[in-house]
């Protein structure tokens, strides 16, 4: 039987590994590893991203799609990576993806209301839609919305196998989104059964089912989710609760055709109903109405790819789909608003060893997308483009240089350039660097609705980091430091044309989309990890300076909305000792965010904030199956802190929460 490959990932719990005295034998190593990383875990096959690749030995290092288009080792690349993987998702627990998104540093979310309502996640001080976000390799954001970006509220935890963050301008290998970053999500795909359910406040349930099948022929998996809440007022000034339930279902299988050619698909269907406020007159203000919205999403993909060693391809379509429905019964039965966002995708990447350590990074795709609502008709684009990308792996240095050129059918071309190099300064540090560009094409909404405005152009950004990294976040011990800016240009916005008549206004009396912005994100983050004796403890923490520099502007110089200087996480676990079949953790999170404004004219503010959650799991061992049972609990914002990221929508206050994980 073929040897697979296996990703070894972080977790929240402390590694024995470094309580040895005595070297470790290979074997011992590995079997080691395997109780901390859960080797049973995943298809060896799979990988963090976007595609099958097979290898003759198992990986020590953390392995990133996001910097190259292709699994390279994280420490092979200049660009910041962060990996969260499932050991950390599960020690996590909950539904909540921002519980998880935070801990990687740069990240700062905004949410109107509980879980389930919008929620965006800027990197770096980045729009939350100028990050590019992958599904099991599939751009899942929403070309109906109006910027396009991507709702991680509609997004279950429970489904996740890993979160694989680059964080920084990449359109070289991405093409357009990837301003603030690229976030590639690869779901769950595990041999044997395994699940969980969780029951706590607002009367709240989570229930998951992960399992799969393997063979020398391939494998297949599915995974399930479902969540369900009562919730609270999403309105600050409302008493009536939101409630909000989802069904989430994912699916993905490869065929081993032969020793190097193989087939993969995969699949996912998610469905949410969400309870909303309004602004009902006649004071208009954010407050309780009985309004609801109904998202569908189905994205699907299928693809071969051939391996024979110097040269790897695979070749890719895909498709993704959002549909909303918004209603409120106050005016009927009848949605008042309606719309399907669709993108038809074919892509081919591939990588090119021709001699020793050098390598070339190519790629081409073509993307079909469309907008459809109740007030415009259906309207579509394309986008096409193609990239190269150098590189070079010898000895203590890596590095890369590429560029792309894509061609809009509305705005014309665009070509991006970036590169990378890490350094190996003495063991383990590496120093990096890294350039690159980004552009985010002017999405559907903005060219074609009541607001359009055709004559839009991308918005572009460069960005820059240094750094120095010791280890990865795999490992008991790492740290990182990295400097970075980025500054953007022609960024789209929405203007007002009220009381305006000429100019851009002619024929769109309640305003217009136009290139109207600049901006400026800089700052330093710092990702740190340490195994205290049985104790790990983690922490992710980022200075972001947002400016606005449009020139002439009534808001020049000011920070850009919802934009925190300082956010910072700060978490740890403490296995305490086994005691007979029984082995107890005890775990903790503190977010603290800094205080912004909620508008660019920083006239409205969001006061900072400190969170604290408490974990604790109890692992029933010796059960007679491969993994053991464990019982959990966690006490969600201990302090009851009343806070908002999104000015008047509400956040949850103290709850309590407790669970069951099994598997077979």
């Amino acid at each position: 039987m073929r040897k697979y490959l296996f990703l070894l990932t972080s977790v929240a719990i402390a590694a024995p590994v470094a309580a040895q005295d005595a070297p470790l034998t290979e074997e011992e190593r590995y079997e080691q590893e395997c109780q901390l990383y859960d080797c049973n875990a995943e298809p060896r096959r799979e990988l963090a991203g976007i595609e099958p690749v097979r290898v003759v030995d198992l990986p020590r290092r953390l392995i990133t799609v996001t910097a190259t288009g292709t699994p390279i080792e994280v420490e092979d690349t200049g660009q910041a990576v962060t990996i969260i993987a499932r050991a950390e998702i599960e020690a996590v627990q909950g539904a909540d993806i921002a519980r998880i998104l935070r801990r990687a540093p740069g990240v700062t979310l905004s949410r109107n209301g509980g879980p389930g309502s919008f929620t965006g996640a800027r990197i770096r001080g980045a729009q939350a839609e100028q990050t590019l976000v992958l599904v099991d390799g599939v751009r899942v954001g929403d070309p109906a919305a109006p910027s396009g970006g991507f709702d991680f509220g509609t997004l279950l935890p429970g489904t996740i196998a890993e979160i694989d963050l680059l964080r920084g301008s990449n359109s070289t290998i991405w093409g357009s989104e990837a301003i603030g970053g690229v976030m590639a999500i690869r779901t769950r795909a595990e041999t044997g059964l395994t699940g969980s359910a969780e029951y706590g406040s607002r009367d709240s349930f989570t229930g998951t089912l992960a399992g799969g099948v393997e063979g020398d022929a391939g494998f297949i998996g599915l995974a399930g989710g479902y969540f369900t809440t009562d919730g609270f007022s999403a309105a600050e000034a409302g008493t009536e609760a939101d409630g909000f339930e989802q069904f989430a279902l994912s699916a993905r299988g490869t065929a081993f055709l032969s020793n190097s050619i193989e087939a993969f698909a995969s699949a996912r269907y998610a469905e949410g109903d969400l309870d909303i406020d309004g602004f009902p007159a006649p004071a208009f203000t954010l407050n309780d109405t009985d309004e609801f919205q109904e998202t569908r999403q189905y994205s699907a993909s299928l693809g071969l790819s051939r391996d024979t060693g110097p040269l790897y391809v695979q070749a890719r379509y895909s498709f993704a789909d959002t549909e909303r429905s918004n209603f409120n019964p106050a005016f009927g039965t009848a949605p008042g608003f309606t719309s399907d966002g669709h993108s038809d995708r074919v892509d081919l990447r591939g990588e090119w060893r021709p001699i020793g350590p050098v390598l070339l990074a190519f790629g081409g795709e073509a993307e079909w997308t469309s907008l459809e609502t109740n007030f415009t008709a259906r309207q579509t684009t394309r986008i096409a483009g193609a990239y190269a990308q150098a590189g070079i792996e010898f000895g203590a240095v890596s590095g890369h240089l590429g560029v792309r050129h894509d061609d809009h059918a509305r705005f014309g071309g665009a070509t991006s350039f970036g590169a990378d190099i890490s350094y190996e300064l003495a063991d383990d540090l590496r120093l990096r660097a890294s350039v690159g560009e980004g552009f985010k094409a002017p999405t559907l909404f903005q060219l074609f609705s009541d607001f359009g405005n055709e004559t839009l152009r991308p918005e572009k950004s460069t960005g820059f980091d240094l750094g120095l990294a010791w280890k990865d976040r795999s490992q008991p011990f790492h740290a990182g430091i990295t400097a970075f800016r980025r500054d953007s240009e022609d960024l789209i916005d929405f203007v007002s044309c009220f009381g305006v008549t000429g100019g851009i206004c002619v024929g769109r009396p309640f305003g217009t989309y136009d290139n109207v912005e600049r901006a400026r994100s800089q700052g330093v983050e710092v990702e740190a990890g340490a195994a205290l004796g049985p104790a790990r403890v983690r922490l992710a923490y980022a200075y972001v300076d947002s400016e606005d520099r449009t020139a002439g502007s009534a808001t020049q110089g000011n920070a850009l909305a919802r934009r925190p200087r300082h956010a910072a996480t700060l978490s740890g676990d403490w296995p305490l000792a086994e005691t007979g079949r029984l082995t107890p953790t005890l775990g903790f999170d503190v977010r603290y965010v800094s205080d912004s404004f909620d508008d660019a004219f920083n006239t409205v503010p969001l006061d900072d904030y400190l969170l604290l959650d408490l974990r604790a799991e109890l692992a029933l061992n010796d059960l007679g199956g491969e993994k053991p049972l464990v019982l959990f609990g966690r006490i969600e914002n201990v302090t009851g802190q009343d806070y908002q990221t999104a000015a008047g929508y509400a956040q949850p206050g103290t709850g309590v929460f407790g669970g069951v994980r099994f598997g077979f």
